[in-house]
């Protein structure tokens, strides 16, 4: 016995140690900045895609893909496939042939949801190709059964914090500076104000206790951006993946009935479009949204909508650093290590901090102050027509992943939902208070 066990243990192989860049938000960081470098360098095509249709002109669904951008459809899936089969076979060690038969399945659903969201009554009312991606990835997990075939490219976080990086690249710090202090009131006062009281709230009154991660991803996606707030602050608490889609799935949910009830609300109300839209783009979890929002209310609202939101969207990595710190306090201190409590190592806070924040950070900061703008305008639309499609690749993917049955286990009692919109109330209140007073003319000159 005693011959056999020293065998064993002589032909017992090492685990193989992954090098610490080799890792999901690595690798989207190198996939983001690598699409970045090309756009801007060689002048990379741009992500071909499905065009408006059911408008005058153009009432057929035949022309939401054109003869003539069939190839550029092609080409858009075959770039897609190569960019996430290298990051994929890299992860896992070797080349990934299901990844290679999966991928362009997933795409062909992906160009579905497009063509139905670019049907232009949809549209008018936001149901665009990211929400037709999750209703299509529903039906069919729900309905039918998720294909094993499409379980290998079901690469949902990779797909989006890639689209995340790239996002940076269109979160322009001159923005902020357009506004001044305008846009910073409503985007940087209330959101923190927001986040802390939902959780405190998610905690001492709904007694949230065993779902920490959960309503920390909730209250950052209600205060800040949504669907990319929930992902950061997700990854930044180490929330499990279903706790994340639940998150989404609330968000968007309240995202519809918001960007369709709220300009609504602002007309009924009397209130001036100028401090609606700075309302709307303060509220409103999705940037898409809120410029459709906005855009009921005139030109004028529609850009203190748009740049509002953009300007609270900077604060993705800030807050994702913030909640990374938090948790690495909170669990020393629930693991008996009180007096580490203020002394946080830097490395624990780095091993849980998102990396591709780094990447969503360094684009925004290279795009505002580095680049030429002529090489920025030139540049962006192709930058942000490959976000889009990697955004909608995930919303796909979330919905394959999706299970209505495994979703309603985390409701537990409806308590995440109330947490949303008890937090989306406070987030409303405060948000028209901090409109008014920053953009009614009252207190301030408005730029414009």
């Amino acid at each position: 016995m005693a011959e056999e066990k020293d065998v064993n243990l002589s032909e017992a192989k090492p685990p193989v140690k992954k090098h610490p860049l080799n890792t999901e938000d690595w690798w989207a960081v190198w996939l983001g900045f690598g699409l970045i470098s090309l756009i801007i360098f060689i002048s990379f095509p741009g992500a071909t895609l499905p065009s408006r249709w059911g408008t005058e002109g153009s009432e057929s669904i035949f022309n939401a893909i054109p003869g003539e951008n069939l190839f550029g459809i092609i080409l858009t899936g075959v770039i897609a496939l190569i960019v996430f089969l290298i990051a994929v076979s890299f992860l896992k060690g070797k080349f990934q042939k299901q990844f290679l038969i999966g991928f362009p399945i997933l795409f062909l659903l992906t160009l579905v949801a497009y063509v139905i969201g670019q049907y232009a009554p949809f549209r008018h009312y936001g149901f665009n190709d990211v929400i037709w991606a999750l209703v299509i990835g529903l039906v069919i997990s729900n309905v039918f059964k998720t294909p094993a075939i499409l379980k290998s490219v079901l690469k949902t976080e990779l797909y989006i914090k890639t689209g995340l990086v790239l996002l940076g690249a269109s979160i322009l710090f001159d923005r902020m500076l357009a506004l001044g202090m305008l846009g910073i009131g409503v985007a940087w006062v209330v959101t923190p104000i927001v986040i802390i009281v939902m959780y405190i709230f998610s905690q001492r009154v709904l007694k949230m206790n065993d779902q920490r991660e959960l309503a920390v991803t909730i209250s950052s996606a209600t205060a800040v951006c949504g669907v990319s707030a929930a992902i950061a602050s997700g990854t930044a608490a180490k929330a499990k993946k279903e706790e994340i889609t639940l998150a989404i799935s609330i968000t968007l949910i309240f995202t519809i009935l918001m960007m369709l009830g709220m300009p609504a609300l602002v007309s009924l109300l009397g209130i001036d479009p100028i401090v609606g839209g700075a309302w709307l783009g303060g509220t409103i979890d999705a940037t898409g949204a809120v410029v459709a929002a906005g855009s009921m209310l005139g030109d004028n609202a529609m850009e203190v909508a748009s740049v509002i939101k953009m300007v609270q969207n900077i604060l993705i990595g800030f807050v994702a650093v913030a909640i990374a710190i938090f948790f690495v306090s909170r669990q020393n201190a629930a693991n008996g290590q009180g007096t580490e409590k203020k002394k946080v190592k830097a490395k624990e806070i780095w091993t849980r901090m998102p990396k591709f924040i780094i990447g969503f950070i360094a684009a925004s900061l290279i795009f505002s102050f580095l680049l030429p703008q002529q090489t920025v305008d030139a540049s962006g639309s192709v930058v942000d027509s490959y976000r889009n499609l990697f955004f909608t690749l995930a919303f796909v993917s979330i919905g394959l992943e999706s299970n209505f049955k495994e979703l309603a286990k985390g409701v537990r009692g409806g308590k995440p939902i109330v947490l949303y919109i008890v937090g989306q109330l406070l987030n409303i209140i405060l948000t028209l208070i901090a409109a008014y007073v920053f953009f009614s003319g009252v207190f301030f000159t408005l730029p414009f």
